[in-house]
């Protein structure tokens, strides 16, 4: 048990030197990415290969106090699409190794491990030049880590060596050297905005709840990240737990509320399962629940699991879905801060927000503004997805711009292709393009465009995507998620969702363009809640960077991109026909025609370009014509 601040001293003592004590660290990713490519294999490989070699201790559960060679389970080490990955740590040198199969560890055990020899094959490689160490790698060494800086160095369930990295000792100084109103005034003074989407100043909420006369308050973190391409706040709460955790003891502290509540989708059960087991370790520790570190401050955790409705992201549907209620939203005021969980005050921000919260107490704001943009200091993970040579988790300063992005951290675009657009923010978010690459990445920026940052979901296409699709899918996406309670949600978006498609099926008119904005503007000035007003952004985008395309599809009856099947036209060449039959014969719609040893036709106006024929066409006669 950790009762004062001297045990947790001692603890984190011991900690270190128990670090300091291994001859080597095997740290294998077990992010969500790198366990759907088998980094679970990797690691009980490693354990079956140590076990089995004669004097050599390992370090597993239960904690061997003398091991010396340790395999640890690592959160997201940052190159997603390159995993399984796996890094090796001797002293102070670390090789990121990448693409890691079942069958390499034996070579890396017996050549890295045991002699600090480099597998030359599996090291990350971009331009001819190989890259030994994960800071060297241009993707991770042109970011800027304050949030996600234990990625890939630490073992994401161990208390332990989360208090030998520096954790608990924002909690400590708030604790023993703060008063609850120094700890709003400092998370004021940094500027720190809420990283769920709306920028809202945190000291500022934390103040209101605060100054609240009612004495019971709670504390609620929003872990139900559901926007399309999204995965920055399942990464740290799988990869940082205790960090989120001892963000939401601050909050506590500061506001005055012995109870909190962690919302996690249920799509998340890597998330639910290292959370739970977080806590269940601290309140072995006695670092959750009465009397913290020998204090008056008392608290408790406790997961919520949402079943997946992205409308539990909004604020009242979230309280209400951990009351058992139908995740709904409801009309404000009054606002969450006054009357949510419960109809208690309460504090509610989403994991990123919380996760900064540590640093910041313990080193300062002004440590925390060093960094970012005025009005925006800090940084901010984005998920880095699509059309890009680099995908995965990134973590930037504020006011970074779509080029450093895309082009220094990400590589460019795939396969040398075209930058044609990025959409940012979700389904809540918009289309920014070529003309928006220098622009700053910084709530207010991209508030002016018509774009918000969002949660940090960053969809790169290049230019064989079609923004009309894009438009639709979006548009279906919500409007499947509508909760249904207020009429211009639940129905605009079905409408507009139903122009979308007549769009992309070759059967739009002008009149749909104008019926798109008049929708789109009466939902977003009448929707119940901000899903819903911002629910047509990513059309409105689209429509207004790309107006162009929209006109093809609805004009010309083309799709620029080449992607929408309902736009393609399936032609027989003559010369290279030689009158099979086959592909009438595999027609569902009868709409070839011919004679046999002759040239056969394709009737456009039966045709519904489902491709069989081209499929069973043996000599190539079949092409599309756009």
């Amino acid at each position: 048990m950790i009762q004062t601040r001297e045990a947790m001293d001692a603890l984190r003592q011991q900690a270190r030197e128990k670090l300091e004590s291994y001859d080597c660290r095997i740290l294998v990713c077990s992010g969500t990415g790198c366990i759907a490519t088998g980094s679970e294999r990797i690691y009980e490989k490693f354990l079956e290969i140590v076990k089995d070699v004669p004097g050599v201790t390992l370090e597993f559960a239960p904690h061997d106090k003398d091991a010396h060679i340790g395999i640890k389970k690592t959160g997201c080490q940052g190159v997603c699409e390159l995993g399984p990955l796996v890094r090796i740590q001797r002293g102070k040198e670390v090789v990121q190794y990448i693409k890691v199969a079942p069958e390499d560890c034996e070579e890396i055990f017996e050549r890295t491990v045991r002699h600090g020899e480099i597998v030359e094959r599996l090291l990350y490689r971009q331009k001819g030049v190989a890259y030994q160490s994960p800071e060297e790698i241009p993707f991770i060494a042109k970011q800027t880590r304050m949030l996600v800086e234990n990625f890939g160095k630490y073992d994401s369930e161990s208390l332990e060596e989360y208090v030998a990295g520096g954790g608990f000792k924002g909690l400590e100084r708030a604790l023993f050297e703060m008063q609850p109103e120094d700890v709003i005034e400092t998370i004021d003074r940094s500027g720190l905005r809420g990283r769920g989407g709306g920028g809202f100043p945190t000291g500022k909420k934390w103040r209101q709840v605060a100054a609240q006369s009612e004495p019971v308050r709670y504390v609620v973190c929003n872990g139900d990240e559901g926007d399309p391409g999204a995965f920055m706040d399942g990464s740290v709460m799988e990869g940082d737990p205790f960090r989120l955790v001892e963000g939401m003891m601050i909050a506590a502290y500061a506001v005055g509320a012995r109870d909190g509540y962690i919302y996690v989708r249920a799509e998340y059960p890597m998330s639910v399962r290292r959370l739970r087991h977080a806590i269940e370790e601290l309140e072995k520790q006695g670092l959750l629940g009465d009397h913290i570190l020998g204090t008056e401050f008392s608290f408790r955790l406790h997961i919520n699991r949402g079943a997946g409705a992205f409308v539990c992201g909004e604020g009242s549907a979230l309280t209400a879905s951990i009351e058992g209620k139908r995740g709904m939203p409801r009309v404000k005021p009054p606002r969450t801060v006054e009357k949510g969980l419960w109809e208690k005050p309460t504090v509610l921000n989403n994991v990123e927000t919380f996760a900064n919260v540590p640093k910041i107490i313990q080193n300062g704001a002004d440590w925390y503004r060093s960094v970012g943009t005025e009005n925006s200091p800090g940084t901010k993970t984005f998920s880095l997805t699509g059309a890009i040579q680099n995908t995965g988790l990134i973590e930037v300063p504020m006011g970074t711009t779509l080029r450093e992005i895309i082009f220094d951290i990400g590589g460019g675009i795939k396969d040398g292709g075209e930058f044609k657009a990025v959409q940012i923010g979700g389904p809540s978010g918009g289309c920014l393009t070529q003309e928006h690459l220098d622009v700053p990445l910084d709530f207010d920026s991209l508030k002016k465009l018509g774009a918000m940052i969002g949660s940090g979901g960053m969809v790169v296409m290049d230019q064989h995507t079609c923004m009309v699709e894009v438009a639709r899918f979006f548009m279906n996406f919500t409007q499947n998620e509508s909760c249904g309670k207020c009429v211009p949600c639940r129905e605009g978006t079905k409408r507009m969702l139903e122009i979308l498609e007549r769009i992309v099926g070759g059967r739009g008119t002008m009149e749909d363009l104008d019926m798109l904005e008049t929708l789109a503007s009466t939902i977003s000035e009448t929707a119940l809640c901000g899903l819903g007003k911002s629910a047509a952004q990513p059309v409105m985008s689209t429509l207004h960077n790309f107006r162009d395309e929209y006109i093809a599809h609805v004009v010309d009856k083309k799709c620029p991109a080449h992607a929408c099947a309902a736009m393609r036209r399936f032609v027989i060449s003559a010369d290279r026909c030689k009158g099979c039959s086959k592909c009438a014969r595999n027609c569902p719609a009868d709409a070839i025609s011919g004679v046999v040893r002759s040239p056969f036709r394709i009737d456009p106006e039966k045709c519904i370009r489902c491709g069989a024929c081209e499929s069973a066409c043996a000599f190539g006669a079949i092409h599309i014509e756009w």
